[in-house]
């Protein structure tokens, strides 16, 4: 016979009470599992009745404390264990608390240690992200294109081909703005001080729209 689940927040504050709530309406314990995100850590319960797979999800910050709830279903003690040696999550009041040595480690919470693989994957995305919101402010096509090249590069080429561009851009400012001067020397003096009056007052604009996302 085949079964319904579902997934529903809750927040931490209320998890033991919901356990004796679920006890109470005759819901039984499935397990509790434990997932690593760019937040904290996501703790799901898992209760089933009849047909019905409940799920709840508590977020909670990495050094958040967490009630135990193996008082109201004993068997949660195995994951607790588990997710406190694994995870780092502080679980408080385990009915049988194994203090650290549920499992022996080599390196203390290791599911909470990104891989350089992952560490890379969670860096593009987050640029790909930066790149899609800044197409969506109106960001030129040119500079999109770069953003979603360099998103896809390793993050320390990334950042190498960044500060070139960044030098080769501030290079080429410098050059054109001595030719600019250069022009502006050969020019009447009241004329070149209004074209200067003209560029500065060009200059804060774009800098205000640049500050604004306007």
């Amino acid at each position: 016979m085949g079964f319904e689940q579902d997934f529903e927040p809750l927040a931490l504050d209320e998890l033991h009470g919901f356990a004796e709530s679920r006890r109470a309406e005759g819901w039984r314990y499935v397990q509790t599992l434990a997932v690593l995100t760019d937040e904290g850590i996501d703790l799901v319960y898992s209760f089933m009745k009849g047909g019905h797979l409940a799920n709840h999800v508590v977020p909670i910050a990495r050094d958040a404390e967490v009630p135990s709830i193996s008082d109201v279903f004993l068997a949660a003690f195995v994951f607790e264990n588990e997710i406190h040696d694994l995870f780092g999550v502080a679980i408080k009041g385990i009915a049988i608390d194994f203090e650290g040595n549920f499992y022996q480690l080599a390196n203390e919470a290791p599911m909470t240690i990104l891989s350089p693989e992952q560490a890379a994957a969670r860096e593009k995305a987050k640029k790909a992200a930066a790149v899609k919101a800044a197409k969506e402010q109106g960001v030129a096509p040119e500079a999109d294109d770069m953003e979603a090249k360099l998103a896809a590069m390793d993050p320390k080429k990334a950042a190498k081909v960044r500060a070139a561009m960044e030098a080769k851009a501030k290079k080429e400012a410098a050059a054109k703005e001595a030719e600019i001067e250069g022009k502006l020397k050969d020019m009447d003096s009241e004329k070149a001080a209004k074209v200067r009056a003209a560029m500065e007052a060009k200059a804060k604009k774009a800098a205000s729209r640049a500050e604004g996302g306007e």
